[in-house]
């Protein structure tokens, strides 16, 4: 029987060079990858120490460092750590490991402030274990900072069924979990380059807004803010227009819904 998670691992390792050749990640500043919103909740990360968990390539990592903070960043596939080693050329620390080991890999360390998201939670299939061992790397008064892409988002569905006009939303997928693991298998990749040769299949899982916050509420977290947006860093659907920020949000014509969410949890001293 197939383990989701070392295929998930072996998919990612596939996806990795060919991400870290793209134009969508190449001609854009590390900068590009934050919300407006998202600096109002970091504030000043000079001289903190930050964690950057699943991280991938590191972009938003690379900003952290930037910024004047102590960062490290996180994740379970070598070639993406590799890879988003050579792109930071040498200004930030990594690790490969699995998130659910995160303490035990980064050597019981602590932190001022934990960043996830963009993409991360579906591939994790137990929240409380996820927040349990996010609570373990903060310090007292250490923040988790969270910006999702909206469960509503995979609702809607990458693409619609055919025949549908891929400019109208229509919904397609889980907004809640109780599905288990949904196995996805696919040679395309979300970047720019060539399509995957080997490890297409993936499997992700489905969490609505409030297994997020109550697995956070159960780990002894307390939730400061939550922020729901209409804007995206890439365009989901054609009839998405830029933003002045760079970003891309729906036209005024269609209906104002979620996409991405950021969300503040601190631990109490």
């Amino acid at each position: 029987m197939t383990d989701p998670l070392s295929a998930n691992r072996r998919n990612w390792d596939a996806r990795a060079g060919i991400h870290a050749a793209s134009s969508f990640y190449r001609d854009r500043d590390s900068s590009y990858w934050f919300a407006p919103f998202e600096w109002d909740a970091l504030g000043d990360v000079r001289d903190l120490d930050v964690v950057h968990l699943q991280c991938h390539l590191g972009t938003e990592t690379i900003e952290f460092a930037r910024r004047g903070a102590r960062a490290v960043g996180l994740d379970f596939s070598a070639e993406s750590v590799r890879h988003a080693r050579e792109l930071a050329g040498g200004a930030v620390d990594y690790v490969c490991a699995d998130v659910y080991h995160a303490r035990e890999a980064l050597g019981e360390r602590t932190f001022d402030i934990a960043y996830t998201g963009k993409g991360a939670l579906c591939y994790l299939p137990d929240l409380p274990r996820w927040a349990r061992e996010i609570a373990g790397l903060l310090r007292p008064g250490g923040l988790l900072y969270l910006v999702e892409f909206h469960p509503l988002l995979h609702a809607l569905g990458p693409t619609p069924p055919p025949g549908v006009d891929p400019g109208q939303l229509v919904l397609h997928d889980d907004y809640l979990a109780g599905r288990g693991a949904q196995r996805r298998d696919s040679a395309h990749t979300y970047t720019d380059g060539p399509d995957l040769s080997t490890d297409t299949t993936a499997y992700e899982w489905r969490h609505g807004l409030g297994e997020v916050v109550n697995a956070l509420l159960a780990a002894g977290l307390r939730i400061t803010d939550l922020t729901e947006t209409d804007i995206l860093p890439w365009p989901r659907w054609p009839q998405m227009i830029r933003t002045e920020t760079g970003w891309w949000r729906l036209p005024p014509t269609d209906p104002i819904i979620p996409v991405l969410y950021g969300l503040s949890a601190v631990k109490d001293a």
